[in-house]
């Protein structure tokens, strides 16, 4: 085991840094993964099925508000690899502090136009509940989406750790955070009795807790000679920031609807409790992409420091090294289709049933996501992402109407919505190729370079 990790440990200084960053994420995502799994039982049996296909759909809404930062998150990742990769560490606090403010502004200001909206909504008709949950819904929508906002702003460091190649430290804030929050539901189940608010609190304010901690000690020290001030807000730098961040934001947006409306869609048609067999079977298959992305997360910062210092060798090494990988993840991903009842009937009991062809059609959607991931991760680092905005606003005008074709015209059911996804995603597996090879062999032009 030494030699092989001794072995493993070196290489070019890049690829070596890479390697350290998914030997530490792989540990920390695999906790991440057991804590995800034993949660999902823990919320069904301090719940019920009904209510927690409630929150489920609730925290799809929410995900709705995390792409109001426009990108800003994306731009600041690039354009903050850049900074560093030169050691320009004056641009990099400007670029830090003015994402910072800017992402607290748009915070405050969505916080107060959901607090006037949320008082004409009623949250059982757009959940498709029962009219009792109206005041339990209430209250949960103004407690969640106020600790939401504040989360908003405090994620930023994750961002910023990003961006410096350090992504293992970056996603150890998401499992600490739900560590704490699996702690505090078990507590719930021995203390109180079922509440959506009590869940709702305990999965929110855990994260924003951790995010905070990491904050405070990083930016007053490892990162204090880039800590956001007031003192260095440019209204100028802005613009850079807004000019790639915005095609990442309208990229987000697009993927929101293909990926993050599926509950609510389900909640309508089908009803909330038909929610919770789609997200346990999305879970499961999720885990590849989950897996996939330890590896390829830490490669978007990289490419971004290898194009900016000529060095394509690399990166098309590193490109063949995903593409094995791939292969093996697609083999595994066949074993786990082939075990699944067995493993649903272990996790979550044999009273959900869930349809073979569902978790099929998921499988084939993660494979085809993490294949386009591979030259994704590139054309993001290297900011030429135009085509990708345009394929991924198309794919979100077909994605409803295809929906709604396959669930009222082909009588399809829950099993719609991935088929809709795998139909619609154009970009990853099709194009992303295409475009990377033209890019790394000198030969994009028009579009494809932009």
């Amino acid at each position: 085991m030494m030699l092989f990790l001794k072995k493993y440990f070196t290489g070019h200084k890049r690829s070596v840094n890479i390697k350290k960053n998914i030997f530490a994420s792989l540990l920390i995502k695999g906790s991440s993964i057991v804590i995800g799994f034993m949660m999902v039982p823990m919320c069904l049996d301090y719940l019920d099925r009904t209510k927690y296909g409630v929150w489920l759909t609730v925290s799809s809404v929410l995900t709705w508000f995390t792409f109001f930062e426009i990108g800003l998150g994306s731009g600041l990742r690039n354009k903050l690899a850049e900074s560093l990769a030169v050691k320009d560490y004056e641009k990099a606090r400007i670029y830090i502090s003015t994402t910072y403010i800017i992402i607290t502004i748009i915070s405050f200001i969505l916080l107060s136009l959901f607090m006037i909206a949320g008082r004409y909504i009623d949250w059982t008709v757009l959940f498709n509940t029962d009219k009792s949950l109206l005041d339990e819904l209430s209250v949960l929508t103004n407690v969640v989406f106020t600790i939401f906002f504040l989360k908003f702003i405090a994620k930023l460091i994750g961002t910023v750790l990003y961006a410096d190649q350090k992504p293992a430290l970056a996603n150890s804030i998401a499992p600490i955070g739900n560590l704490l929050a699996l702690i505090i539901i078990y507590l719930l189940t021995k203390t109180t009795e079922s509440s959506l608010v009590y869940l709702g609190l305990a999965l929110s304010i855990a994260p924003l807790v951790i995010m905070i901690i990491f904050s405070t000690v990083l930016f007053f020290g490892r990162y204090k000679h880039i800590s956001p001030s007031i003192r260095y807000f440019r209204f100028e730098y802005a613009g850079s920031l807004f000019s790639l961040g915005v095609k990442f934001f309208i990229i987000q947006i697009s993927g929101l609807v293909l990926y993050h409306s599926s509950n609510i869609i389900i909640a309508q048609y089908f009803g909330p409790a038909e929610v919770t067999p789609y997200n346990i079977a999305y879970k499961l298959f999720s885990t590849i992409n989950m897996i996939f992305g330890i590896v390829m997360i830490p490669y978007w910062s990289a490419y971004t420091e290898a194009w900016k210092t000529g060095d394509i060798p690399w990166i098309r090494r590193s490109v063949k090294k995903l593409m094995k990988l791939w292969y093996i993840m697609a083999v595994g991903g066949i074993i786990v289709l082939i075990s699944s009842n067995m493993i649903y009937r272990i996790w979550v009991g044999s009273e959900i049933q869930i349809d073979f062809i569902l978790s099929a059609m998921l499988l084939v959607y993660f494979l085809l996501f993490t294949f386009g991931g591979i030259f994704n991760m590139f054309i993001n680092g290297v900011g030429k992402i135009k085509l990708q905005l345009y394929t991924a606003v198309l794919s979100a005008v077909l994605f409803y109407p295809l929906t709604y074709f396959l669930i009222k015209k082909a009588g399809m059911g829950i099993e719609a919505l991935a088929m809709a996804i795998i139909l619609t995603n154009l970009f990853g597996p099709i194009i992303a190729p295409v475009q990377f090879y033209k890019i790394i062999n000198k030969k994009a032009k028009g579009i494809w370079n932009e």
